[in-house]
């Protein structure tokens, strides 16, 4: 039996990454009595392990077209520059920015130059030539032209930092293992969780889960329509050391080679995030085949830049989406209502805010419940994740990999 007199809210959410944090917002925004509930560290997962980048669609149109996944992301840059600048709802203001754009340079291969050219369908964030007295020097001993892509990159942390402030009152950091949901046809009637030293009981209207690869145990819990979810795995890479200043894409043909952002650790070095298809590669590796493997692909993209003193480490993440029958990656974002259970993945980081649009018109209007929230404000708040070069424990030198 659940407690008596339980704490009532319009929507209850599952999950303090980026997508549970904009909803939150959103909702709030709209009148809604809402609640996030997380279990451990804000953004912790694909959020804070994500590099950051608000994607315009150019990695979907290296093959020339403009694809679904192309459109339903184009107009994202657009809505987060305005959000980033505090022109629109939800202020961003505070979200530290690493780059402004990021940079496309190709290989000397006849299908990076292909890719070059279908980059530039369709889109609003289309890449621009740089002049030769722009290019970096990173960049220096690179075939062909460079090209900038208005795609900004954000500190992710910094991104959860500042929807955490604004939305404080109404997270709760709870204890996974105490977590019940009470069932009946219609979906989830009562949610009890501890917090703390205490036990409470809430009775929401809608409980939505956007808890990325946590969908799968929480669906579980609900006894929602079991194998929904697919995980695809990216073991991604970190350097650190004496690196330049690097935010962009090499392409070779319809792929992105390899991803390259850029940020400064506790300890003012320099840290290089990458992913794109090296991060794909190293799945089937350990983190020293999958460092080797990445060096090699490094010195044949930016055949100038000193790799020798250099140190290395990985993680892995999984990107959580519905399920497609080939195992590919869907296009946009995906949501599934069962009865009063809300289920979303944004796909990509920058579509939250079509995510949040989308779980928004499926729920009924305010109900007028009056300030549940504040019932909350004296129990645990959970804090937000370190990036992932703060947390790696082994760290190799580029002559151990050598």
């Amino acid at each position: 039996m659940f407690p008596l007199s339980p704490i009532s809210f319009d929507v209850v959410i599952f999950g303090g990454g980026g997508a549970g944090l904009w909803l939150l917002d959103e909702l709030t925004r709209a009148g809604y009595e809402a609640l996030l509930i997380e279990c451990s560290a804000l953004g912790t997962g694909q959020t804070i392990g994500a590099q950051g980048i608000i994607h315009g669609g150019l990695k979907y149109t290296l093959g020339g077209m403009l694809t679904g996944s192309a459109t339903a992301i184009r107009d994202m840059p657009t809505l987060w520059r305005q959000c980033l600048a505090g022109e629109r709802a939800p202020d961003l203001s505070k979200t530290r920015i690493r780059a402004e754009a990021c940079l496309m340079w190709r290989t000397a291969s006849i299908s990076s130059q292909l890719g070059m050219l279908g980059a530039r369908v369709g889109l609003k964030a289309r890449p621009s030539k740089l002049a030769a007295d722009q290019i970096p020097g990173a960049l220096a001993g690179c075939p062909g032209e460079v090209f900038k892509v208005d795609e900004q990159v954000i500190d992710t942390a910094s991104f959860v930092e500042c929807l955490r402030v604004r939305l404080c009152d109404r997270l709760l950091l709870a204890n996974k293992d105490s977590l019940e949901f009470e069932c009946s046809l219609r979906g989830i009637e009562a949610i009890r969780v501890a917090a703390g030293e205490s036990e409470l009981t809430f009775q929401p209207q809608a409980v939505v889960f956007t808890a990325g690869a946590g969908n799968g145990p929480l669906r579980e819990l609900a006894r929602l329509t079991p194998g929904l979810m697919q995980l695809r795995p990216l073991h991604m890479i970190l350097a650190r050391g004496g690196l330049p200043e690097l935010n962009g894409h090499c392409v070779d043909g319809a792929r992105t080679r390899v991803t390259i952002t850029s940020d400064i650790d506790s300890d003012n070095r320099r840290i290089w995030q990458l992913g794109g298809q090296v991060a794909e590669d190293g799945v089937t590796m350990n983190p020293v085949e999958t460092i080797s493997h990445t060096m090699t692909e490094l010195q044949a993209v930016l055949p100038g830049v000193d790799l020798s003193e250099i140190d290395w480490a990985t993680y892995r993440i999984d990107r959580a989406e519905i399920r497609t029958e080939d195992g590919s990656r869907p296009e946009g974002v995906q949501v599934k209502k069962e009865g009063n259970v809300i289920t979303g993945w944004p796909t990509k980081l920058a579509l939250f805010p079509l995510l949040a649009s989308e779980i928004k018109a499926l729920l009924d209007e305010p109900s007028g419940l009056d300030n549940s929230a504040s019932h909350l404000q004296s129990f645990p708040k959970p804090s937000v994740a370190l990036p992932p070069w703060e947390t790696r424990e082994r760290w190799f030198s580029s002559k151990e990999i050598n």
